[in-house]
């Protein structure tokens, strides 16, 4: 994870040195109309991190251009970034290649198919919400005049996302991005070697806060677990189970969807709450006749809210760091998320009036 905060670095920085931020922002302005910018943009993130799996390989691929049009637009940084995390937490959750979704499937013995049905349908309304939602709180602001910038610039950015879609890992697909972004500068623009490295070195540099914060933050985690404090919460749900237990299904999954909340609040890393609370959830499913599909995706789903909105989460550290506002800022815009716990627990409440 680590790793991956100091190649997106770099990467936002070879390409911003070579001029790509401008070619990208360039062409994305004279197709997508202002209106549509930050719901578009949201939809675009969906798409790839559904496609690729991962939220952080996402918000890396399009933090730089997110910025980029933010400040070309006269957009509020923080409502596009909002939407760029919103949006690579949609496909964290939903795609099949997610490591939240095998965890969750694999714990709760589902199909991912089962799984991507019952996930599926809680998740496109909130969605959809999402995009309508941002249609209508975009405020126009200054726009910064952007010059017209060759295409070929903007290249290193569509390698990136058609190596991410084809399922590279993040990893060489970051570096073979530094690389080409390099190359082309050295090729056809006034840039140097020396040049070259010193902007990786100083994408390193801008990363470094968020690099050592999270390493100390998956350090308490992991001695959060070592203690016994997961072990504590599950003997407390467990009790919890029994002493509310006339509230039969609903409980059961609020029990399931509170007991992965209340573990990635304390590890902030989704697919470790779903693997430590797995156990648990399934035990609770089980004896109260809850689908595996369904509390595989409870667990997925709230998991993957959380991670979204925590200050100290990767995904926010991440784009906040590129972003340069506070992860606090940030994380009350992240509309996708609140949106989709809401509407999962609607659904919880729905369909326990129906099966009583």
């Amino acid at each position: 994870m680590c790793m991956i905060y100091l190649l997106a670095g770099a990467f936002g920085s070879v390409v911003k040195a070579i001029g790509g931020v401008d070619a990208t922002i360039y062409w994305g302005l004279q197709v997508i109309p202002e209106s549509l910018m930050i719901p578009g943009f949201f939809f675009l993130a969906a798409l790839i991190s559904t496609a690729i799996g991962t939220s952080m390989g996402t918000i890396s691929a399009l933090a730089p251009i997110a910025l980029g049009l933010s400040s070309a637009g006269g957009l509020d940084k923080t409502l596009v970034f909002g939407a760029l995390v919103g949006g690579a937490m949609f496909g964290d959750n939903l795609s099949f290649i997610s490591d939240t979704t095998i965890a969750a499937t694999r714990s709760q013995g589902a199909s991912m198919r089962d799984k991507f049905r019952v996930n599926f349908a809680i998740s496109l309304p909130a969605a959809v919400l999402t995009m309508i939602l941002l249609y209508f709180t975009v405020k126009s602001g200054t726009a910064v005049p952007v010059n017209s910038a060759e295409l070929y610039k903007a290249l290193p950015y569509a390698v990136v996302l058609i190596l991410a879609l084809l399922g590279m890992n993040v990893f060489l697909v970051l570096m073979l991005g530094i690389v080409l972004a390099g190359a082309l500068g050295l090729f056809f623009a006034d840039y140097t070697v020396l040049r070259l490295g010193q902007d990786i070195y100083a994408g390193f540099k801008e990363m470094q806060e968020i690099f050592l914060l999270s390493m100390v933050m998956g350090g308490l985690g992991q001695m959060m677990k070592e203690q016994g404090g997961i072990q504590t919460l599950k003997s407390l749900l467990k009790k919890m189970q029994f002493r509310n237990a006339r509230l039969e299904k609903m409980w059961s999954e609020f029990s399931i969807a509170l007991s992965v909340s209340l573990a990635n609040f304390a590890v902030a890393n989704n697919t470790v709450a779903i693997i430590i609370t797995g156990d648990l959830a399934r035990e609770v499913s089980k004896a109260e006749g809850v689908p595996p599909a369904r509390s595989a995706s409870i667990l997925d789903i709230y998991s993957c809210v959380v991670q979204g909105v925590i200050p100290y989460g990767a995904q926010i550290l991440l784009a906040s760091q590129m972003a340069k506002i506070s992860p606090m800022d940030l994380a009350g815009s992240i509309h996708y998320c609140y949106l989709l716990g809401a509407l999962t627990f609607v659904s919880m409440v729905w369909r326990s009036r129906r099966t009583t």
